[in-house]
């Protein structure tokens, strides 16, 4: 596990206010969000989620679209947030 998925884990956690052992139990390409996810998260949890990162990491994620896309699985969000990062 890298610095930037560890810290993204973390962040999750405290956004939805989840046990850090149960996220940590999560797998790289499990659905992050919806009811097939294994953390149970909704779309208030999603907009958490995306409000926290972009306080974080200083990142814009604009629309609906880009936020389904995004919040696909922990995976489509470390690569999110890396390419946002590189681009920067």
């Amino acid at each position: 596990m890298d610095a930037l998925e560890q810290e993204l884990r973390a962040l999750i956690a405290e956004a939805c206010d989840l046990d850090a052992g149960r996220l940590a139990e999560l797998e790289l390409d499990d659905p992050l969000v919806g009811p097939v996810g294994p953390l149970g998260l909704d779309s208030l949890d999603a907009l958490e989620i995306v409000t926290a990162v972009q306080r974080r990491y200083g990142i814009r994620i604009d629309d609906r679209n880009t936020s389904i896309q995004v919040l696909q699985s922990l995976r489509t969000l470390v690569d999110f947030v890396r390419a946002q990062q590189t681009a920067s």
